[in-house]
Parts: C-alpha cells; sequence; structure tokens
C-alpha cells in the first residue's frame, strides 16, 4: 500500500476510525509513517499527536486499545480507514465515539422502523394504528399474524409471482419486528444468538 504522507506538507494523514462490526465511525486521528508502521507491528492503533509531538497509541494510559482489523488507503491515498475492534470507550471523555454517541449495531431503515414499532407501543391508544390495534389486542392475536403471514409468504415462494413473494415476506418481517417488541426484544438480540452459534 503506497500512502501520501507528504501531501499536506506535514507527514500526516487523517486516519479515520470505524468498528468493524457496527460499522460506526468512533473517532479521526493523524498519523505518520512511523505511526502507521507501529500500528500494523502492534496491531494496536497508534497515532502522532500533535500536541504532545509523540506516537501515542490510543489506549496506553486507559486500557482502551483499538485492536487493529484492517487498513485501507482512499482513492488519493492521503487518508486511510481503519477498522478496529474498541476496547471500552474510544473517547476520552468516556463516550463510546467522539461524537458521544452510543456504538451500538444499526440496521438502517429496519432500525428506524423498529422504533416506530416501539412508538406505536409506547402510545397504544393511537385509534388510527394499526400497530397500536395490534398491541392493544396483545400476544396471542401478533403471533398469530406472524403465523399467517409465515404460511402467505411460503404459499408464495411455491408460485412464480414475485411481487407476491416479496410483499408477503414484507408482511412477515414486519409482524415479526411488532412480535419481537411484543417480546420485549430487537433484531440485536436476535443477532446476538445468530452471532453465539458461528464455530
Amino acid at each position: 500500500m503506497t500512502i501520501n504522507f507528504n501531501k499536506n506538507n506535514d507527514g500526516l494523514v487523517p486516519a479515520i476510525i470505524q468498528d468493524s462490526e457496527t460499522k460506526n465511525v468512533l473517532m479521526l486521528g493523524f498519523m505518520n509513517e512511523e505511526a502507521y508502521n507501529k500500528t500494523v507491528e502492534t496491531k494496536k492503533v497508534t497515532f502522532y499527536s500533535r500536541t504532545k509531538q509523540r506516537l501515542w497509541t490510543k489506549g496506553e494510559e486507559s486500557g482502551n486499545f483499538l485492536n487493529l482489523v484492517s487498513i485501507q488507503n482512499d482513492c488519493d491515498e492521503d487518508t486511510l480507514l481503519i477498522k478496529v475492534n474498541p476496547v471500552g470507550p474510544t473517547c476520552h471523555k468516556g463516550s463510546d465515539t467522539c461524537w458521544n454517541e452510543e456504538n451500538t449495531q444499526t440496521f438502517g431503515f429496519l432500525s428506524q422502523l423498529e422504533k416506530t414499532i416501539q412508538n406505536r407501543k409506547e402510545n397504544q391508544e393511537d385509534e388510527k394504528s394499526y400497530v397500536a390495534s395490534l398491541f392493544r389486542k396483545g400476544i396471542n392475536k401478533i403471533a398469530q399474524k406472524v403465523g399467517e403471514e409465515a404460511i402467505e409468504t411460503v404459499i408464495e415462494a411455491k408460485d412464480d409471482n414475485d411481487d407476491l413473494f416479496l410483499n408477503e415476506s414484507a408482511d412477515l418481517l414486519f409482524h415479526y419486528l411488532i412480535l419481537l417488541q411484543a417480546k420485549g426484544f430487537t433484531l440485536n438480540d436476535i443477532v446476538n444468538v445468530l452471532k453465539s452459534r458461528e464455530k
């Protein structure tokens, strides 16, 4: 890998730190060639501290290391994307990220949908909401709906109408997310179970 450490005339390149699992950006630091080489050698992310004017391994005092997973260079060869497994919070102020955000796994639109379902669960008096009406009817009705949608998905899977199959699959996933919320769980809980089965 060729890294242009001289592009900015200071021998430094920005290093974006990303959690390899959640894909969340944790922090931004700077590396010179020596910091890069030490990171590769030790598998612990090391920066060049512009304030301390020396190499600085993240976690050298706190124990909150950034364990190296991979390093990628950008198209201009002057910015690094470093994927890590963080040990503890990344920010020196104690938060998961330097933007004071939680470093939790999210699933894009599905996470937004989960939040909407949770809101309907907490506001069941909304007479216009289909989801709220399901929560009012209770776990038996919600479980029944998941069963119905599962059967309909299987039926459509055996036919050749992709549009109907995808729509029934969407209905199944939607009602399954409602069932998870009714039981007090989220997609993250299911992902954790699947991860535990990896060998």
